[in-house]
């Protein structure tokens, strides 16, 4: 029986409790400050209390990701910050930069670290210069095989923990070591503000001849020649786990709380059913069809069983696959009459064909025949931003079960 942890992003208080509810053994997120996604709502002092809190009492562990590469003025600041959460029992701290692990030794003293795939460890050498200073866990780059996973976990302590991400965005740049954002837009993508220029359109200028664009690729669209596809390591969950990796990674803390609940449940699953019978586990291809439900683009396995192709780069769009819209979050049910009563997300009609969902549940399919507002007057639609409707449901449910459709065409 192998120990596999399932790590999911956490981009604001929701997300963290959605994650925790629909499987997730761990959860990492961002505060205020110091973290690679600036963009994300992040959580204050108080929020990070009541996160941690919330994973601790559900037996789950919460990680502060701390990752980005500080300069003189980020250092200046870390000591006071890191002293204003220093009560709140954070389990791990995900870090790149040295100065910023010796910042928080100097305040947290056995403080847990996890070493950030930002640091690009890449060799058994550099796993263990960095167990040696205290590292804990570390996040391989993304850019290494399974073969070399394999060697890593052979040379270095049996007490070292390796991370690896199996789902979501994957960078162009070197493990997200990127200048693009800076030049381009002016954005730190190394200090949490990446612009994501490599998901942009480019074509190509002649010196002498301004003005006249040339597609690099055959296609009037221009080309997206930095764009690559999604990781998705859902069908190798054996493979995760045999080459050493005991945490499988998550990406995605700007995604919505219907891509943390269905992505989550979908790798629950898969590797509660590996854990069961190791020996004789075989993929459920029905997992693979609900995680195509949630946006993305399309899958990759990136660098896992070699250096990635010219299949693993999208070179006509950057645009994501949109096949199902989430249309409400359930905050409670009334087991007698049967009435959810449900938070809106995206617009919701009467006569709508919908899948129901909850954590560790398969989804079940309904008409909406009957939906009300607040104050229980019937109507028809529901097209404002996060309204809150009653509609009755063919089977019970609970809290934070999902509503989702599948898109019109028009969407």
């Amino acid at each position: 029986m192998k120990n596999i942890e399932l790590l999911a992003p956490a981009g604001d208080l929701e997300k963290l409790k959605i994650a925790v509810d629909y499987g997730a053994d761990a959860v990492y997120f961002g505060g205020e400050m110091y973290g690679l996604r600036a963009g994300a709502r992040n959580f204050g002092i108080e929020q990070i209390m009541e996160g941690v809190a919330y994973a601790h009492m559900h037996g789950r562990k919460a990680y502060m990701t701390l990752n980005i590469f500080a300069h003189n003025e980020d250092i200046e600041g870390l000591a006071d910050y890191l002293k204003s959460i220093s009560h709140i029992p954070i389990d791990a701290f995900i870090v790149s930069d040295p100065g910023v692990i010796e910042t928080i030794k100097e305040n947290f003293g056995d403080a847990a670290i996890h070493l950030s795939t930002q640091a690009n460890t890449t060799n058994y050498k550099t796993a263990d210069f960095w167990h040696r200073q205290g590292v804990r866990r570390i996040v391989l780059a993304r850019e290494l095989s399974f073969d070399e996973i394999r060697v890593i976990r052979q040379k270095t302590d049996p007490g070292l923990e390796l991370e690896a991400f199996v789902q979501g965005a994957m960078c162009i740049s070197y493990s997200g070591r990127c200048l693009m954002s800076n030049f381009m837009a002016e954005r730190d993508a190394n200090r949490g503000e990446c612009a994501h220029p490599c998901r942009w359109s480019y074509h190509l200028v002649e010196e002498k001849r301004p003005g006249e664009y040339y597609p690099v690729f055959e296609d009037e669209r221009g080309t997206y020649v930095f764009n690559s596809k999604d990781l998705c390591m859902l069908r190798h969950i054996p493979e995760l786990a045999d080459a050493g990796i005991t945490s499988f990674k998550i990406e995605g803390r700007m995604k919505s709380v219907f891509y943390v609940a269905t992505i989550v449940g979908a790798y629950r699953k898969a590797i509660d059913n590996y854990l069961r019978d190791p020996e004789n586990y075989r993929f459920d291809p029905a997992l693979m069809t609900e995680i195509e439900k949630v946006s993305h683009r399309t899958f990759t396995t990136g660098f896992y069983f070699g250096k990635p192709s010219q299949a693993d780069q999208n070179y006509l769009t950057s645009s994501y696959t949109r096949e199902y819209a989430f249309l409400g979050l359930v905050r409670s049910y009334d087991e007698k009459t049967g009435i959810a009563v449900v938070e809106q997300r995206n617009k919701i009609n009467i006569s709508d064909e919908v899948e129901v969902f909850g954590p560790h549940t398969d989804f079940f399919t309904q008409k909406i025949d009957e939906m009300t507002d607040e104050d229980d007057q019937p109507i028809e639609h529901a097209p404002h931003a996060q309204q809150i409707v009653k509609i009755r449901m063919k089977q019970p449910v609970k809290e934070k079960y999902i509503i989702r459709r599948k898109s019109n065409e028009e969407e």
